[in-house]
C-alpha cells in the first residue's frame, strides 16, 4: 500500500509517518489488498469541522473514514482516514492504554473502513473487531476491545 501522511496539528507525540506507513502497509498486506490510501492527523477544530461537515455531527470523533474506490494513475485510491489527535491522546489516557498502541488501532479501523468493513449491526460489528484484533496482534499489540473501567469511558464521552 502507498500512503500519503500530512499533518494538520504539530508532530510530537504523534506517530511519524513511516508509523503510519507500516500499520496500513502491513495490513492491506495481510488482507491481501494494494493501493493508495491518504492520511490526515487533525486537531479538534479540523476534526470538528469533517465530522459537522459529513456526519451531521457535533464535536471531534477519533477517527472519519472517507471511502473513494477511484483508479489514479493504474492504482486503486481507497480514500482518506482522518484522525483526531487531541481525541486520540486523550482516549489512550482514559483507557490506559499506550497512545502509540491507540493510533495503530484507529489507522487500522479506518483502513478497514475504506474496504468496505462496517460496524453499525452486531454480526459485522464482531467481524470488524476480530479482523482489528487480528491485524494489531500481528503488530504485536494488544487487543484493544478488552474490558475497560467504567470511569475510564464515562471520561472519554
Amino acid at each position: 500500500m502507498k500512503v500519503e501522511v500530512s499533518y494538520g496539528v504539530p508532530r510530537k507525540d504523534v506517530p511519524t509517518t513511516r508509523d503510519f506507513r507500516d500499520w496500513i502497509g502491513r495490513a492491506g498486506a495481510a488482507l491481501g489488498k494494494t493501493g493508495r490510501v491518504s492520511v490526515r492527523i487533525v486537531g479538534e477544530a479540523e476534526g470538528g469541522q469533517l465530522n459537522r461537515d459529513f456526519r451531521g455531527r457535533v464535536g471531534a470523533t477519533n477517527v472519519l473514514s472517507f471511502p473513494v474506490e477511484a483508479g489514479v494513475w493504474g492504482e486503486r485510491f481507497f480514500g482518506d482516514i482522518a484522525i483526531c489527535a487531541p481525541r486520540v491522546a486523550a482516549e489512550a489516557r482514559a483507557f490506559g492504554r499506550p497512545v502509540r498502541a491507540h493510533y495503530a488501532h484507529l489507522t487500522i479501523h479506518g483502513l478497514l473502513h475504506l474496504l468496505g468493513y462496517d460496524h453499525e449491526r452486531s454480526p459485522e460489528r464482531r467481524r470488524m473487531e476480530s479482523i482489528e484484533i487480528r491485524l494489531l496482534g500481528e503488530l504485536g499489540l494488544p487487543n484493544p476491545y478488552r474490558v475497560t473501567p467504567r470511569a475510564a469511558l464515562r471520561s472519554v464521552s
